[in-house]
């Protein structure tokens, strides 16, 4: 029997909040890890971290290319992916972006793989990963897509500050707490909702809201596909919540909805109000299924 392939993986951001959950979920899939490449800022250089009962020294990028990483998982902001993404790739290393640098490229695939992992098969080795919010959206709704065809789509998001990063979980447990400390938000974050995630552009949206609407497109191969979105951060960790109303163009029994959901890889139908069950932040942090209630002309994901 052959035995498995194994690689040399290289984490870009490896100290920073997302980077820690890469490698975590990485020890979790008990993923085939040969040599772990840590990669953080010039002051992290040299530095250790902790990983699989190991201690691996953290390296700069050009190192990290230099020691022939196989897979680099990116996680360090736009502009280092702008940066370094291109020289990865140039010396032949498979680059998974987390940042929304290359997503609208159009030679780069922007890639949900229950969606569309067809979309790997571009020779591009940047491969760009979908904004969280988009991401639990088109899984939704890929197969009701495929069945009834999006016609339009208007959807609200509840988004953790984990989504922010480490600075405003600080920030909002330091509310919490009654301290004085630095912040991540413009205004308070505990006991407030912030409809104001990214940058506000000129035609009145968030940066974050065109994000889900170019690359809900583009995932899901329709340019056709209307959508407004109006996104919120809100003071929880870990777990965003959609409510999302659908428009399609066939007609659709909700009996055939909810067999789609129930059918949907990663989708997982949470809907028994009578007993109190239906999707809530605090029981989807950590957890890979996307959590759906079918409401009563519709479902919120």
């Amino acid at each position: 029997m052959n035995k498995p392939q194994s690689y040399r993986v290289a984490v870009v951001g490896a100290s920073g909040l997302v980077g820690s959950t890469m490698l975590r979920v990485l020890q979790e899939r008990n993923f085939p890890v040969h040599t772990l490449i840590p990669v953080a800022s010039p002051s992290s250089v040299g530095k250790t971290l902790r990983w699989k009962d190991r201690d691996w020294t953290i390296v700069s990028p050009d190192t990290a290319i230099q020691m022939g990483a196989d897979l680099a998982l990116f996680s360090a902001g736009g502009s280092v992916s702008l940066e370094w993404a291109p020289r990865f790739a140039e010396a032949g290393i498979r680059v998974i972006d987390n940042s929304s640098a290359w997503r609208m490229d159009p030679l780069v695939p922007l890639v949900v793989p229950e969606v569309n992992a067809h979309a790997l098969r571009s020779p591009s080795l940047i491969v760009a990963n979908p904004n969280c919010s988009t991401i639990q959206l088109v899984v939704a709704l890929n197969l009701l897509h495929q069945e009834f065809r999006i016609r339009r789509i208007v959807v609200s998001t509840y988004q953790s500050v984990t989504g922010t990063g480490v600075k405003a979980v600080t920030q909002l447990m330091n509310e919490r707490a009654g301290i004085d400390g630095p912040m991540a938000y413009p205004h308070r974050i505990d006991l407030n909702c912030l409809p104001h995630i990214d940058v506000f552009l000129d035609n009145g949206y968030t940066k974050e809201e065109m994000k889900m609407t170019h690359e809900t497109r583009k995932i899901m191969g329709d340019e056709g596909i209307a959508l407004c979105a109006t996104t919120v951060r809100v003071p929880v960790m870990g777990g965003h919540s959609e409510a999302v109303n659908v428009e399609f163009e066939k007609d659709f029994p909700m009996e055939r909805v909810r067999e789609l959901l129930q059918q949907s890889p990663g989708v997982l139908l949470e809907d028994e109000p009578s007993r109190n069950q239906y999707p809530m932040p605090i029981h989807s942090q950590d957890q890979d299924e996307v959590f759906c209630r079918q409401g009563p002309t519709g479902f919120h994901p």
